[in-house]
């Protein structure tokens, strides 16, 4: 009778055979010509992939840790300016360097008379936990279909899943009714003349014939315009909305109600006409530093920094943060390595440590638009941002 657990010489080879292939299938699938390789560094403004092989789609990006787990939300772009069916992309990480696809946080609605119709546009989502309320708090810039971007509204939407499906509320002009902290008695008295810019349309860029225009004043009754934006929230839990605003020539800082769903009234205008956009925001050693841009429409500029003892200000103004050689694409400090900020990750379990997340915008195929992370480097009274062609989380391993 012939023994079945007897293999021939034949049988063997096949066996060796076919785990060899197996290997080299193995090798090649980790091999850098792979597209699904699993990262172990960061590879700035180099085509980064999702888990199925697709570059990341999450655009004017914030990052919550939530559970051990990194979730990314971002602008889900495609070749044109407007929103398609997907307004808000989610993944999510364990490592920061590999991303899962964790599909649609916030969609468009089929309600042609909805805010968030198809043909809005949705831009910097941010989104905070609020630890009273069990909830997954989601704050954007809105602007209404078909508005040419005169809207510059505020959205908000809720989840009780970090990943979503987020479900939209509404959308405010902050602070209507309410005056500024720092308000002064001149602004106060020019209401009867900033109703002259009443339906006035501008463009969101310096301009000489706008350095002291009332648009505070213009959009006291209304609320304030609100465009490029990020969420901070404080050791207090307190929590905070930060906007360019008045056609883009002032920041605003916002206090949020404790269920981060709407304004207290509390709120300061910094950086007066100076035209500021793309605020990033983080607490390091118990001050409070900002990273923004110029206001160029696609085109990168100089980023701008500053630091403050409160979040209220003053704010002094540090100037560009960029330092470092000239990376590979030719675009050096000066131009903030061709990027532009859009939120400052703080990394968990390694106090002291942020790292600074740069779109790199491609206005003529958004989709592809690119992203830059680095590592922030904090000095005495200033902090600084220097390119580097890879790196890991290992530049950490000594306090800031």
């Amino acid at each position: 009778m012939q023994n079945n657990f007897w293999f021939s010489a034949d049988k063997i080879m096949k066996i060796l055979v076919s785990i060899i292939i197996l290997f080299c299938n193995i090798s090649a699938f980790f091999s850098q010509d792979n597209p699904l390789i699993i990262r172990t560094k960061f590879l700035p403004d180099q085509l980064w992939l999702d888990n199925n092989g697709v570059h990341l789609n999450a655009h004017g990006a914030g990052i919550l840790f939530h559970k051990g787990i990194y979730y990314m939300y971002g602008e889900h772009k495609l070749a044109g300016e407007t929103v398609g069916k997907i307004a808000v992309h989610c993944y999510s990480s364990v490592d920061l360097y590999n991303w899962k696809d964790e599909g649609a946080a916030l969609m468009t609605s089929d309600n042609p008379n909805s805010e968030i119709s198809e043909g809005c546009i949705i831009e910097r989502p941010k989104v905070i936990y609020n630890k009273k309320t069990n909830k997954f708090v989601m704050w954007f810039h809105l602007e209404l279909k078909n508005q040419l971007r005169k809207s510059g509204r505020s959205g908000v939407a809720v989840s009780d899943k970090p990943s979503g499906p987020f479900e939209y509320l509404h959308s405010v002009r902050p602070n209507a009714g309410y005056w500024p902290i720092n308000v002064t008695p001149e602004q106060k008295a020019s209401l009867v003349e900033a109703q002259k810019l009443a339906g006035t349309s501008f463009i969101g860029s310096p301009h000489p014939d706008r350095a002291a225009l009332p648009f505070m004043a213009r959009d006291f009754a209304g609320g304030q315009m609100a465009k490029d934006m990020t969420l901070f929230v404080d050791d207090d839990g307190k929590a905070y909305h930060i906007f360019s605003s008045e056609e883009n020539a002032t920041l605003h800082i916002s206090e949020l109600s404790d269920d981060y769903l709407s304004h207290t009234g509390k709120w300061a205008r910094v950086f007066e006409y100076l035209w500021h956009e793309a605020p990033a925001i983080c607490k390091h050693d118990g001050r409070y530093w900002m990273l923004s841009s110029n206001c160029t429409g696609w085109n990168p500029n100089a980023a701008r920094s500053a630091v403050a003892n409160s979040i209220w200000g003053p704010w002094k103004d540090l100037g560009n943060p960029c330092t470092g050689a000239t990376p590979r694409n030719h675009l050096g400090p000066q131009l903030t390595f061709g990027g532009q900020s859009t939120f400052i990750l703080p990394v968990q379990g390694k106090p002291g440590a942020y790292i600074v997340l740069f779109d790199v915008w491609r206005p003529e195929n958004l989709i592809a638009s690119g992203y830059v992370w680095l590592p922030i480097r904090f000095e005495k009274n200033r902090f600084s941002i220097s390119w580097l062609d890879t790196w890991d989380l290992s530049v950490f391993k000594h306090k800031n």
